[in-house]
């Protein structure tokens, strides 16, 4: 096995985290038989974090990724940590009463602590920066602010809130597109690559081992469930999959049905001057905006713009990431045209149907957990995710259940039938938005 020195590979997509990453590590392939408490299959967020939570409470771990781990949606995002889960719980009251609802806002806050806390604890070096702005591009969105706002301060949320009018957002932003914000110092931004790999290097420390180019191509079920590799396998006491977008109709059809694999893209600009930094982004925030179709965008450590959007359903790429995504970005900044774009990539976020991250275990298989669904907001969900899982798994499966009483819609039809569905009905939201 390599050492953990930075291993110039192909095999992870390029981008700009990929350029700056600070601890990669060649993990092997599994090669033989295992037996470990429990096997998580995914090597993203999700998976790492749950072997973290589980190695620390005794269990022996294995954790199995297709790839490179944070190969996925955790190495590309746009990493934004965000607060909150879901949206709109209001509407799972019927499943899980006003309590559930309440359970799941606060861990909405939890989830960002926990990002924190292991940040700190353990020395990962991704650049975790605190602030961030929802931004209103419509005057309804404002409305919209304002009632969150309230509704933050009525549940507790302890950090610094801020709403600003028009013409007070030139505290946060250089740009002339947006009614206002609501400025929120208890979320932030961060290099989600990085953050991976270190949580990596915590979980391979706790005893975890971590196999990489090792997918699983068959989940055998029964009282020890057994998972399958191109050469190798491993048994456990319980398995978890953490695969997301990725873990595919044909490994588990009951959690692949669930889920809808939709792309995201990004750009980096070139090294801005700490003039213009500060003219477009005063404050290092980072932003999203309020519309379906929204553009999401921060300052890296270097000073570059890294401007992500164009989150598309219908599972085909773009064939120019920059041609699609620089009128955006211009439009944002008119300051920046003609910027020279260094990176763009994209990748595979995972996609429920009520927006509500999804955690429960198999109806043919209690031992068999998931979580996946994070809608875009992974960073944050995930490492809650990971935390309810290790606590179901250890038996205390309270707040667990929270989530796993929530019904989700397998998508009609397939895989060849999931994205055109979808896309048609994005295309509806979108054109709502325009009112």
């Amino acid at each position: 096995m390599a050492n953990n020195s930075p291993i110039h590979s192909d095999k992870y997509p390029e981008s700009f985290y990929f350029a700056t990453a600070k601890e990669i590590y060649q993990y092997p392939v599994l090669d033989g038989a295992l037996e470990v408490d429990v096997c998580i299959v995914g090597g993203g967020f999700s998976g790492l974090n749950t072997a973290i939570e589980l190695a620390q409470k005794g269990f022996s771990v294995a954790l199995l990724e297709a790839k490179r781990v944070g190969w996925g949606a955790s190495g590309r995002n746009g990493g934004e940590l965000i607060r909150g889960i879901g949206h709109g719980l209001e509407q799972f009251k019927n499943d899980i009463g006003q309590e559930g609802v309440d359970a799941i806002t606060q861990m909405g806050f939890e989830a960002v602590d926990i990002v924190r806390e292991r940040v700190a604890a353990h020395n990962i070096d991704c650049d975790l920066t605190m602030g961030y702005c929802d931004l209103a591009v419509k005057p309804r969105h404002m409305k919209e602010l304002a009632e969150e706002l309230e509704h933050l301060q009525s549940v507790g949320y302890r950090h610094e809130l801020k709403l600003l009018e028009k013409a007070d957002i030139g505290e946060v932003i250089g740009s002339d597109c947006y009614q206002g914000a609501l400025m929120d110092m208890g979320s932030g931004h961060l290099h989600p690559l990085n953050l991976a790999l270190g949580e990596a290097r915590v979980a391979r420390e706790l005893g975890v081992q971590i196999f990489e180019y090792s997918a699983a191509t068959k989940i055998i079920k029964g009282d020890k469930p057994k998972v399958l590799t191109e050469r190798g396998e491993v048994s456990c006491n319980q398995l978890v999959l953490a695969g997301n977008a990725y873990i595919g109709h044909k490994l588990e059809p009951y959690v692949g049905g669930k889920v809808l694999p939709a792309g995201s893209y990004l750009l980096a600009t070139e090294p801005l001057s700490p003039e213009m930094c500060q003219q477009i982004i005063p404050k290092n925030m980072s932003f999203a905006d309020m519309r379906i179709a929204l553009d999401y965008f921060r300052l890296s450590s270097d000073g570059r713009l890294l401007f992500g959007g164009l989150c598309t359903y219908s599972g085909k790429d773009p064939a120019d990431i920059e041609a699609a995504l620089r009128p955006n970005l211009e439009k944002v900044f008119p300051q920046l045209k003609g910027v020279r774009i260094d990176y763009q990539w994209g990748g595979m976020i995972g996609i429920g149907a009520n927006r509500l991250p999804q955690l429960g275990t198999l109806p043919d298989a209690p031992n068999i957990y998931f979580a996946q669904a994070y809608s875009g907001h992974g960073v944050n969900a995930t490492h809650m995710a990971a935390r309810l899982l290790a606590e179901a798994i250890a038996g205390n499966t309270e707040r667990f259940d929270v989530f796993a009483k929530v019904k989700h819609m397998t998508f009609p039809g397939g895989p060849a039938l999931r994205s055109p569905l979808l896309a048609a009905g994005m295309l509806y939201h979108r054109f709502m938005d325009i009112f």
